[in-house]
């Protein structure tokens, strides 16, 4: 048996589990991919076509048909055709009363109509039943088997029983329905597909600016100061040196800033007395990013660690050594070891190794296929008690870095000091208010409050009051 035929075949629906015929209105590349898709799960399928003639493209189980033809046969319609060209449907509309209209459209920008695709097929078919779905699924997903993609499909509709009847077929063809609720939700979900990186947008712009300022910060303490004062050039630290500077400078930061909107919501929580209030918007925003920015840090600690590997093999480094060792031979005369800083360079490098091991297993369980396979507590323990040691452990591998010239006026060059003191800042911050907010007298009040105790329920009482009356 020839190829072909074994590719008709697979096409073939199972006679012996006959599914209900489904009508595609389009023939474009989803519209084809969708029909192959159904056809290969056991329904039969007929398009809707401006032209019923067949072509190479089209699935050779399914029929092709005019658009009212087509509709006859089938109780659910997918409207595979972009908004521009509903209007043809005006003339169908009691064809198409009582049946299953599936809007798989999306828009060329993010809210681009004051209503959505859905709802406006909802106004020029009034008769029928509107589903929305099938719109953040590629025509490639589905030609590729769904394997190299999401199989989160977000379905939403006002009839319950249409609803069911689409997130069916969404099981049939071994994706996950996701029920978003009745049609007004129709606008969330055809934005979805048009968001750029959403929740990376905070991120990446602040890292950015941390990139900017302590490139320049480092250029001007590292490069410019030496040429200035000690006629050195030392431009060639721009590519190892100060990169190697603003790597774990950003880390560091990046990872107090993850644990720092916690720190802030306790304190809110205990001055406020209750749960029941919302955060601001910006803590709000601040906390749901704050997977983004773990993983961004982790990123800039595995290139601080590649930096650190190629230090050895560096030209200026060799060089360093090499004049070091003439310099003890001219001199006939060896230098001692230093124990004391042997054991701060030692304990420097087993803190930052062991502060990059927790990094990385952060790293990990924040991916959903770890992270689904861990229960609440263990996850909390994980990215709450780990983490917060990885903050102490990484803080503590930069202090011992440079602790001792905290207090040495030649670090610091026109009164700047080093860039690392400054990277210490916020980690030090977020420590000492997680420190006090361990003690007792405030970690009790503070978990009877999440908890659900309330220091004026009367309060709580107002605010749901007016929040329910405002919503009447």
């Amino acid at each position: 048996m020839n190829k072909n035929s074994s590719n008709i075949m697979a096409l073939a629906p199972n006679a012996s589990n006959k599914r209900e015929t489904v009508c595609i209105f389009g023939t474009g590349d989803f519209g084809r991919a969708l029909g192959h898709k159904l056809i290969q799960s056991g329904y039969p399928v007929v398009f809707g076509s401006r032209s019923t003639q067949t072509s190479s493209l089209i699935p050779k189980d399914a029929e092709v048909l005019s658009h009212a033809e087509a509709a006859q046969k089938a109780a659910i319609i997918i409207i595979a055709i972009q908004r521009q060209h509903y209007n043809f449907l005006i003339p169908l509309a009691e064809i198409l009363r009582g049946k299953v209209l599936v809007d798989i459209s999306n828009n060329l920008k993010i809210n681009q109509y004051p209503e959505s695709n859905a709802e406006y097929l909802a106004q020029l078919v009034p008769g029928a039943k509107v589903v929305k779905a099938f719109n953040t699924v590629s025509a490639w997903a589905l030609q590729s088997g769904t394997l190299d993609a999401s199989r989160q499909v977000f379905v939403c509709g006002d009839d319950m029983e249409a609803k069911q009847m689409v997130m069916d077929i969404v099981r049939a063809l071994g994706l996950t329905p996701l029920d978003q609720g009745s049609l007004l939700a129709a606008q969330e979900i055809e934005n979805y597909p048009l968001q750029l990186f959403p929740m990376w947008k905070f991120p990446i712009l602040l890292s950015l600016g941390l990139i900017a300022f302590f490139f320049f910060y480092c250029l001007i303490r590292d490069v410019i100061y030496p040429y200035v004062y000690e006629n050195k050039d030392y431009s060639f630290f721009i590519a190892i040196s100060i990169a190697n500077r603003i790597c774990p400078i950003s880390a560091l930061i990046l990872l107090a800033l993850v644990y720092l909107p916690g720190v802030l919501a306790a304190i809110i929580q205990l001055y406020r007395g209750t749960k029941y209030r919302r955060f601001p918007d910006w803590l709000d925003k601040w906390m749901l990013c704050r997977k983004q920015l773990g993983l961004v840090a982790l990123a800039f600690a595995s290139l601080h660690v590649l930096y650190t590997l190629v230090i050895p093999i560096r030209s200026f480094v060799r060089w360093r050594i090499s004049s070091q060792i003439v310099s003890q031979a001219l001199k006939n005369k060896t230098e001692p070891l230093d124990t004391t800083n042997a054991w701060l360079s030692d304990s420097y490098l087993a803190l930052g190794i062991l502060g990059f091991f927790l990094f990385v297993l952060l790293g990990i369980t924040s991916l959903p296929s770890v992270s689904n396979n861990v229960n609440w507590r263990e996850f909390r323990f994980v990215q709450s008690k780990l983490g917060y040691l990885t903050l102490v452990l990484c803080t503590a591998h930069t202090m011992v870095y440079g602790g001792k010239w905290f207090l040495s006026p030649s670090s610091y060059r026109w009164y700047l000091p080093n860039a690392y003191m400054l990277s210490l800042f916020i980690p030090c911050t977020v420590l000492v208010i997680k420190f006090v907010l361990i003690f007792p007298c405030l970690d009790k009040p503070l978990t009877r409050i999440r908890q659900g105790w309330e220091r004026n329920p009367q309060y709580s009482e107002q605010s749901n009051y007016i929040i329910n009356k405002s919503a009447v």
